[in-house]
């Protein structure tokens, strides 16, 4: 297709306003369309209906609520009333409700068709209801719909879920779509069933289907649906205003409405047959399986032509509770065996078991394990495509009906696979992007325990407590949060324990663990953690109205022994709250959790600090207030200690290159403003009023120079389908990428499919997007890109791009990569200080798993940010390259008019998507585009480190306080080229260890720092003029001690403190004197001896150098490096170095 090819002329609003032919929808998006399209069913059939929708968000199911908020302009006009549940089992009721029309005077509609929605374990939870509901019945003109979302893998769940059994086990009804197509057409049919038959129907999804983006074709006025007599049991299927007589109400369920069932079912051909083999294996499956079944049989090589050749057919069910028997028995008449392929526990096997076991003659039946009882494939994790291919190959050898062709091509798949995992394990990704708290999240400080005490993490964002401290246990169900206490307690010699508790959960059934707390009489401090919205789902309000007001009179009213309120800002409360209750600021919450724990029985702290992506994106619409104020670190003062990073934990907290090694800096495009990590013991953060951010601009750009680019190949997709792999950081738009391709793609009049894989993971955790593109649909198949099967792989972050759902699916030779080159830290650097991500060796593994020539890294996020002024630039700019390369299945006038139709900062997008492409084509072209800036300073040779730390030292103090340096230096130089000629090593180490020791940052350094010109230029780089500052300072003797640490606390110094800096910073050569008042305290004694004691060792080291010994003699002189930070920081600090010194020395004697 050349870019000169008409375009389909799409509009976003098709997938909620088109009623024929394709769009371009996903599965969340097709629930909430489902509920607009019955409307239209109805009115056709001159019925005067509405809809109901309630339940509770729980990922997959996450995003629903969002979407149909998003929709409510359209909703409201078709009549459709949309009530979030503060519960599932409390939304079931609702829905109960609604068929209950009837009950009740005066009903103003025909019927209410409803839907309820949840994810497994508000199935689970929701058991009651459905039972209750379900056996009175449906109203003949309304319905009811269960969607249920079930995640499989347990990918965001604290367990994993399979729902249909429970709800066979409720007489529901179960229906299986496989993609986004079959939920709408599965919807339909499920309303429908339900009101025929008088039973609620569920409609079963799972990741792949309800996080899948699909082109869908609709046909809204061909929708037909038969209804078969259902004889004289008619008038007893739908609910009646009876007497109560739950007995009767069981027997028409199990003799009336499920009978009515099978009838539904096999009049609208709901179970199909797919392949139709003559003779051969029989494969039943159902729902992803089927998808995964489809392509397992390309993987071997198997068309339908070729797949009907070798006789094998395939009865795909949807309606997999109860199982149609008519339509399995015609399916499996002549047939030698039936092979069930079904993913977690069967339920089609053991139905189909008990419809053949009397007959008298019966295929073999195999799924879960074979004829002879072994285990064939899991119940327990995902099927996989592969796996599949492997078990169809078994079963067509075991009948004899597998061919050399055939065996040939598995035995290739299977030596693809297996060097696949060769070429992963030989070259393993050493760090992880795992998920954890936002920056400025309330969580990073609301979960901290006093020592010796522990926590249990709850439902929420803050069970990523658990990811990363020792001090916080499993979480239990969502509403039982501090109950396995109260049964754990007299078992246990522990006095008390905290749990911790989201506001959402205490709105949804948390509230009754604490009433249950107070009866059972334990030790318990439940930790309300009130953020003001529900993050982990997107940031939805709670369902309903709760304030810390309310909450503190609930809590209080339930018999609980204290009530503490700790917040952010604490004086909006005062004079609000009873009496009884305290109210503190948060940097007291450790002291008052050791008061709380020692009070016996329960008792409730509320920890209020609104959520920090919540405000992020009020701050975004306006609706919450902008704070001018944002810290700075003055890098020449930090140490590069990390206690930033131990008292907040923030991902914004990032590191620095600089002369004298690692050091903190602010992302202040991330900081959501907590300003919890000034409380690290440091006097390098700066308080910054006013501030203004000076936002890059980027350069000018002539548009003349892009209009001589050449038009790219597009990447052929003629034999089949492209698989592409997107992998980045949650929140940085991969999604967004995802979705332009895709609808590039639709716009094309392409069959596209994409699977986003966030959960968790969009709290800073990797994120996938799994796109396959393709000429037909039909050519699509699984939405999972498999192993080895990537075709491309655009790496926004090379460290997600090799772990997760992109680890396995690289193949030498056919996959290719674009990499973002720049590596993002890892939440691990909070807490290990001294983390290295080496870029390069990061490089080396892709390479090592997709050959030199398939690998092309860009180092993007620096170019964005330098031509467009915006790091968010770097995505758009890889898929220009992509597309410049002809490494994209879409054409470049899609790809313009998709970001065009996505609506967001179009102009900037275009610009990066442009500059991509000019990257790829000629790349010096964009580099000289680029601002002129220092280059990159090359390591320093020795003679110049030498000099620049001597000059360091004279500027410190003197010139007699550098020679002293120099003197040594040159000392233990001679020293080591005797010992070992050519080598630097230690000599390297001394000048930058003894330098470092002998700068020692006490109040006339801090002075000169803050005084130093390049102080004030860095301000200036980041920020509009304006701006005043404050310094976050501790000083000796003047200070106050904090009450629960003993350790002194820092406060705000304004303005005025920079005089007092120039004054200190000139009575620098009082340092070391008897006048010097500073250095009589124990810190400053302590580090003028460690310059003695250091020198003392490089004597000692010196005496015994020998080459063999040369190695122990470079790690102590490095040592000095581990001692890092301020005041009892740095003592800490030095009890490692110490101890680790007794040991080099050690073998150093040896």
């Amino acid at each position: 297709m050349s870019d000169s090819q008409a375009l389909m002329d799409v509009e976003l609003s098709d997938k909620f306003d088109k009623d024929d032919g394709r769009i371009f929808i996903s599965g969340t998006q097709a629930l909430a369309r489902l509920a607009l399209i019955q409307r239209q069913l109805d009115k056709k059939r001159g019925l005067n209906t509405r809809g109901f929708i309630s339940g509770y968000r729980g990922s997959p199911m996450g995003m629903l609520d969002s979407t149909l908020w998003r929709e409510k302009t359209r909703m409201e006009e078709a009549g459709v009333v949309f009530q979030p549940g503060v519960n599932e089992d409390l939304a079931a009721t609702a829905i109960w409700g609604t068929q209950q029309l009837d009950f009740f005077p005066d009903p103003l509609v025909d019927g209410v068709y409803a839907m309820w929605y949840g994810k497994g374990p508000g199935v689970d939870r929701s058991a009651d209801v459905m039972r209750h509901g379900n056996n009175f019945g449906t109203h003949k003109h309304g319905g009811v719909l269960v969607a249920v979302g079930d995640d499989h893998p347990a990918k965001s769940s604290t367990v994993v879920n399979q729902s249909e059994p429970l709800l066979a086990a409720l007489d529901i009804p179960v229906l299986y779509p496989s993609n986004v197509q079959e939920i709408i057409e599965f919807g339909l049919l499920g309303w429908e069933l339900s009101r025929y038959c008088g039973l609620w129907v569920g409609l079963k999804t799972v990741n792949e289907t309800l996080e899948q983006t699909q082109t869908v074709t609709l046909h809204t006025d061909d929708f037909s649906v038969e209804l078969p007599d259902r004889g004289l049991d008619a008038d007893n299927v739908n609910i009646k205003r009876l007497d109560f007589n739950p007995l009767a109400m069981n027997v028409t369920v199990k003799r009336v409405r499920l009978p009515q069932v099978h009838k539904f079912v096999r009049s609208n051909n709901i179970d199909k047959l797919r392949i139709g083999g003559s003779g051969g294996l029989g494969i039943v499956t159902s729902g992803k399986s089927y998808s995964d079944v489809i392509h397992a049989l390309n993987l071997l090589g198997l068309n339908t032509a070729a797949a009907k050749e070798l006789g094998i057919a395939i009865y795909k069910v949807g309606c997999v509770w109860p199982l149609e028997p008519e339509g399995l028995k015609e399916f499996a008449r002549g047939r030698p065996e039936l092979l069930f392929l079904e993913e977690k526990s069967s339920m089609l096997e053991p139905q189909a078991a008990q419809l053949f076991i009397n007959e008298p003659e019966r295929p073999r039946m195999v799924g879960k394990q074979d004829e002879l009882g072994n285990t064939l494939l899991p119940s327990d994790i995902q099927l996989e495509p592969a796996a599949i291919a492997d078990v169809i190959v078994a079963r067509l050898t075991a009948l004899g009906a597998s061919q050399p062709g055939l065996c040939e091509r598995h035995r290739a798949l299977r030596q693809s696979l297996a060097e696949n995992v060769q070429f992963t394990n030989a070259a393993p990704l050493t760090i992880m992007r795992i998920p954890y708290f936002c920056s400025g999240c309330p969580h990073n400080t609301s979960t901290r325990v006093p020592e010796g005490s522990m926590a249990m993490a709850g439902i929420g964002c803050h069970t990523m407590a658990i990811l990363k401290r020792t001090d916080t246990l499993l979480p239990v169900h969502m509403g039982g949060e501090g109950m396995n206490w109260a049964g754990a307690s007299a078992f246990s010699g522990t006095d008390h324990m905290f749990q911790n508790l989201g506001d959402g959960t205490y709105f949804h059934s948390g509230l009754l663990a604490i009433r249950a707390a107070v009866a059972s009489g334990v030790n318990i401090t439940y930790k309300i953690l009130y953020n003001d919205a529900v993050a982990m789902t997107g940031g939805q309000p709670i369902d309903g109205s709760i304030s810390v007001r309310e909450m503190v009179h609930q809590v209080a009213a339930e018999g609980v022994r204290q009530v503490v309120v700790v917040s952010a800002e604490p004086d909006k409360f005062r004079g609000a709250l009873p009496a009884a209750v305290s109210i503190h600021p948060r940097e007291e919450l450790d002291t008052v959790q050791k008061q709380l724990r020692e009070v016996s029985g329960t008792t409730v702290l509320i920890y209020e600090q609104t959520c920090a992506a919540e405000k992020r994106r009020r701050r975004k619409r306006g609706t919450y207030p902008d704070s001018p104020k944002r810290l700075f670190i003055n890098d020449a003062v930090c140490e590069g200690c990390g206690d930033c990073s131990v008292q907040s934990t923030c991902v914004s907290i990032q590191p620095k290159e600089t002369e004298f090694g690692t050091k903190r800096q602010i992302d202040q495009s991330g900081c959501n403003k907590d300003y919890s990590c000034a409380k690290g013991f440091c006097p390098s953060f700066v308080t910054v009023l006013d501030a203004e951010l000076k936002k890059p601009s980027g350069v000018a750009l002539d548009g003349a120079l892009f209009e001589k680019l050449p038009t790219p190949t597009i990447a052929d997709i003629s034999h089949g389908n492209m698989g592409m792999m997107i992998a980045g950081i949650g929140g940085t738009g991969v999604i967004t990428v995802g979705a332009v391709i895709g609808m590039a793609a639709h716009m094309e009049g392409k069959a596209c499919s994409i699977f986003d894989m966030t959960g968790l993971s969009q709290k800073n955790g990797a994120v996938y997007s799994h796109l396959r593109i393709a000429q037909k649909q039909e050519d699509l198949d699984t939405q999972r890109i498999g192993a080895g099967e990537a075709d491309l792989v655009l790496g926004f972050d090379l460290v997600a791009a090799l772990a997760g759902d992109a680890a396995h699916t690289y193949s030498k030779g056919r996959t290719r990569i674009i990499g973002n080159s720049d590596v993002w830290p890892t939440v691990d650097f909070q807490f290990d200080r001294d983390l290295v991500i080496d870029e390069h060796q990061i490089e080396a593994i892709v390479v090592a798993r997709t050959g030199a020539d398939n690998a092309y890294f860009v180092d993007a996020t620096n170019l964005a940010m330098k031509l467009c002024g915006d790091t968010i630039a770097a995505n758009m700019f890889v898929v220009g390259y992509a597309a410049q390369l002809g490494l994209l299945p879409v054409s470049v006038a899609a790809l313009k008019k998709a970001i065009e139709l996505n609506g967001v900062a179009v102009k900037f997008n275009l610009t990066a998507f442009a500059l991509g492409r000019l990257f790829a084509h000629s790349p010096d072209t964009v580099t000289a585009l680029l601002p002129k800036s220092a280059a990159a300073a090359p390591q320093q040779t020795l003679h110049e480190l030498i000099s620049a730390r001597a000059n360091h030292l004279r500027d410190y103090q003197n010139q007699a306080w550098a020679e002293r340096y120099t003197a040594l230096v040159e000392k233990v130089r001679v020293a080591e080229e005797a010992a070992s000629a050519g080598s630097s090593d230690l000599t390297r180490a001394v000048a930058a260890n003894l330098s470092k020791l002998m700068s020692y940052k006490d109040e006339y350094e801090v002075a000169r720092l803050y005084t130093d010109p390049a102080f004030k230029q860095k301000l200036d780089e980041q920020f509009e003029p304006g701006y005043t500052l404050k310094y976050n300072l501790a000083p000796p003797m003047i200070s106050r001690t904090n009450p629960s640490t003993g350790l002194p606390m820092k406060r705000e110094f304004g303005d005025w403190m920079l005089l007092g800096f120039q004054v200190l910073a000139k009575l620098k050569r009082l340092r070391g004197t008897p006048l010097d008042i500073f250095g009589y305290t124990a810190e400053r004694k302590m580090e003028r001896g460690l310059i003695c004691e250091y020198e003392a060792l490089l004597e000692q080291i010196l005496a015994g150098l020998s080459a063999a010994k040369l190695d122990t003699a470079v790690e102590l002189a490095r040592l000095p490096d581990g001692i890092r930070g301020y005041a009892h920081v740095k003592d800490e600090s030095l009890v490692e170095v110490n101890a680790r010194k007794t040991e080099l020395l050690a073998a150093f004697a040896a």
